[in-house]
């Protein structure tokens, strides 16, 4: 039997909401491509998002899934950087490498960006094919012989954050609040305590979320009880923070970090708000006579996915903290009304 005949399980979605498992031939990797056999693919907030909603990037069908590690089961045969057999993790955001962008170093800025999951199959399958420009510029990663699979998988949620906080500038003896305490809020809380920052502030509305994050070490505040401007007014001295990362998709938490940033401080919008409502109030006399910063962070860089695996194998951050359920490729609906429902934090789905 040939690569071609031989068949795998994967989650197939044929329309929003439309998603089956099915048997589907394994793909086979062209000269300059890898094949990769899933091991482990967690499931992200936009995962939920696109099963509802689909996505501009995506023609139907597609295997989504981007939060991927696994072991290498082909490869083409131009490919000399890696073998069968090696355990690797893939950064699913593929830049071009020839763009303006590309050449001035910003590769999640690139003109030309795909992704796996959106423009190519994804990790919710036994098998999924790294194109050509994912293997050439950096997108696949050695996975370190002390970190697991389903921790490799994490490694992409923690690149944004490393993308963030660099965008950020979080410096030794800062303070850092962090609204929105999922796990993308609770990595930020994490790797800014790693950086040095003085006092890390992580605050959310929801009472469930502030419980769950107890683990960062950071210090933990319910909006839905305590006021937060009066909080970090008076854990600054009336200073502020030197750094607000706003880590959820709402307008009232992207307006309220306005008023709680420092004089030359900088806030962050990593959570995206709705297309259809994108605008917030924005009181730009505030950033006039402060003179703070305003940047947003949407993605990562392969180099911010290399130093993700770095800083997992290191133990710093324990990412297995964060995995709350696994289910088997049968099981990913169960899996993604977890995530949508916001039940514990990351999902695991383990082909």
């Amino acid at each position: 039997m040939t690569m071609k005949e031989l068949k795998m399980k994967a989650a197939v979605l044929k329309n929003p909401e439309e998603l089956s498992i099915e048997e589907v031939s394994v793909p086979v990797p062209e000269i300059n491509e890898i094949v990769i056999n899933v091991k482990s693919c967690a499931i992200c907030g936009t995962d939920v998002k696109v099963f509802h909603h689909g996505h501009k990037h995506i023609v139907f069908p597609r295997i989504t899934g981007h939060e991927v590690s696994g072991v290498v089961s082909s490869v083409g045969k131009n490919v000399e950087e890696f073998k069968e057999g090696d355990r690797v993790a893939v950064a699913p955001a593929i830049p071009c490498g020839r763009c303006l962008y590309c050449r001035k170093g910003y590769q999640s800025m690139c003109d030309n960006l795909k992704a796996i999951g959106y423009h190519y199959d994804g990790g919710f399958a036994e098998y999924m094919r790294v194109p050509e420009d994912a293997v050439r510029n950096g997108c696949v990663n050695k996975v370190p012989d002390n970190v697991s699979f389903e921790e490799a998988s994490l490694a992409e949620p923690l690149a944004c954050v490393i993308n963030g906080q660099l965008l950020s500038r979080v410096r030794l003896g800062d303070t850092v609040l962090i609204i929105g305490s999922g796990p993308i809020g609770c990595l930020h809380a994490e790797l800014a305590i790693n950086t040095g920052a003085a006092k890390v502030i992580l605050a959310d509305i929801s009472s469930d979320r502030v419980k769950m994050a107890e683990f960062t070490g950071a210090m933990l505040v319910d909006m839905s009880k305590e006021d937060i401007k009066k909080v970090v007014i008076g854990l600054t001295g009336g200073h502020k923070a030197d750094r607000v990362i706003v880590a959820a998709g709402a307008p009232q938490a992207q307006e309220v970090a306005l008023e709680l940033v420092a004089k030359r401080g900088s806030v962050n919008y990593f959570g995206g708000l709705p297309k259809e409502k994108p605008f917030i109030n924005f009181n730009s006399n505030l950033l006039h006579y402060d003179e703070f910063f305003v940047t947003g962070t949407h993605g990562s860089s392969p180099l911010h996915n290399r130093i993700a695996l770095d800083i997992i194998a290191s133990g710093r951050i324990d990412v297995k903290k964060y995995i709350s359920y696994r289910y088997p490729l049968d099981e990913i609906k169960t899996g993604l009304k977890k995530a949508e429902d916001k039940e514990g934090m990351k999902i695991v789905v383990l082909p």
